[in-house]
């Protein structure tokens, strides 16, 4: 393989991806070990990804004279959230009720382990409405990035944004430049700890595969292939129409973001590629106002793979254990998913937590039953984190054309040049996009 193709990030993680799925099937206690590279590497990314995004929503709400457009933003940003997550959850609803995935089973919830799933129903019970929307309220400044909660991120950033742009210009104009400026280092952070991808994707693959083996997927195929599936259609179908109207082709767009799909993939999570999903988003021409306010917020309101895997995954569990549910109860599901899925983060098992929460309203539902799915969610939550991450990226486009700061030239521009269109990530100043060769 040439050495030009071998430097590309993605051709080494994909090789990463392909050698840590090698080492898990070949020696499993030796891939189950390696756990601390995948682990690692998200720590690593999580520890720059309360800053970025409190300082390029600070940037962005402060450099716009006009609070309002700011205001209009996050609004049209939560519109588009709402109603695209709704269409994910009614799809995966859909699906299984016309494929009954899951029936036939027979579930007895009295043989389930229920060790196994104590640790996701206690933080479920915890995670009622109320106190959902009061943890949106940090116990002090520092405390929201102490824990890396992206919703009091948010909340702190808007109300500094907020505050920096009620200032005089002699002051507004030097505190922006200097956030701009302390976004660039944290960027640059992110530059550099990137470069260990495929280490961390290498570790993330060893440690599914040994710790859990090709068999979880085969005992509970109908579940993983029908997620799998339904998330595909949702892509292509759903989020490709979407885009059509955008103007930009869905698969031209997914073929931009590969590099960081690939990450995702290795690390099921999509907290690891925010920073580079943001820069990329600049680069296809959307408003830096546009993507500071929707890509984060997204990451909490815009949760499309995860929305779909709770009512799919719910009704599995309802076939599974010959729970029949009435059309009252299916509407109460979707009802509580559309509360419980916001601010689930994009790290892998947060999609598991929010599941417990929907199913503590469904008595009939044994919570028990949850067991079942332990093994496998580790392969479901690559799904879910990737469905995430193209839906943010498509929503971000969206947002930024009806808002009327899209750049058609420079989106279709960068489209066509592929993975090659990679933006600066040493200033806040983008590069044109590079074509290939």
């Amino acid at each position: 393989m040439p050495r030009r193709v071998l430097s590309l990030l993605y051709v080494q993680v994909l090789i990463a991806i392909v050698l840590g799925v090698a080492v898990g099937a070949l020696w499993p206690e030796t891939g189950a070990a390696l756990r601390p590279l995948g682990d690692g590497f998200i720590k690593l990314i999580k520890v720059v990804i309360a800053p970025i995004v409190f300082f390029t929503i600070v940037h962005g709400i402060a450099s716009v004279k006009d609070a309002r457009s700011v205001g209009r933003v996050g609004v049209k940003a939560l519109v588009y959230f709402e109603v695209v997550s709704t269409f994910a959850l009614v799809i995966g609803l859909i699906v299984a009720k016309i494929f009954r995935t899951g029936e036939g089973f027979n579930i007895d919830p009295s043989q389930m382990n229920a060790s196994a799933i104590q640790t996701y129903t206690q933080r479920a019970a915890n995670d009622s409405v109320v106190s959902h929307l009061l943890a949106i309220i940090p116990d002090t400044f520092v405390g929201a990035f102490a824990t890396g909660d992206l919703l009091q991120v948010l909340f702190l950033a808007v109300l500094t944004g907020f505050s920096i742009n009620a200032l005089p210009d002699r002051l507004r104009e030097p505190v922006t430049h200097a956030m701009d400026a302390a976004g660039a280092v944290f960027f640059g952070i992110v530059a550099i700890v990137v470069k260990a991808a495929p280490v961390g994707a290498f570790g993330a693959m060893a440690f599914t595969i040994g710790a859990y083996g090709f068999g979880s997927i085969i005992r509970l195929a109908e579940l993983v292939a029908t997620f799998y599936l339904t998330a595909l259609f949702f892509v292509i179908v759903v989020l490709g129409a979407i885009a059509r109207i955008c103007g930009f082709s869905i698969l031209r767009f997914i073929n931009y973001i590969r590099e960081e799909l690939l990450i995702v993939l290795g690390t099921s999570s999509s907290e690891t590629v925010l920073p580079q999903i943001m820069r990329k988003m600049e680069n296809l021409g959307a408003s830096p106002k546009v993507v500071g306010i929707t890509v984060p917020l997204g990451y909490s309101f815009n949760l499309d793979g995860t929305n779909i895997y709770m009512t799919l995954a719910t009704m599995f569990l309802a076939y599974a254990t010959n729970t029949e549910l009435t059309l009252t109860q299916e509407l109460t599901i979707l009802l509580v998913a559309m509360l419980t899925s916001k601010g689930a983060s994009g790290v892998t098992g947060a999609g598991f937590v929010t599941l417990a929460a929907t199913l503590s309203v469904i008595p009939d539902i044994p919570i028990a039953a949850l067991a079942v799915l332990v093994g496998i969610d580790k392969f479901m939550s690559e799904v879910r984190a990737l469905t995430n991450l193209v839906g943010n990226g498509v929503a971000c486009l969206a947002v930024s054309r009806w808002e009327g700061e899209l750049d058609p030239v420079r989106l279709h521009a960068a489209l066509a040049a592929g993975p090659a269109a990679i933006p600066a990530a040493d200033g806040p100043v983008l590069r044109e996009p590079v074509p290939q060769d």
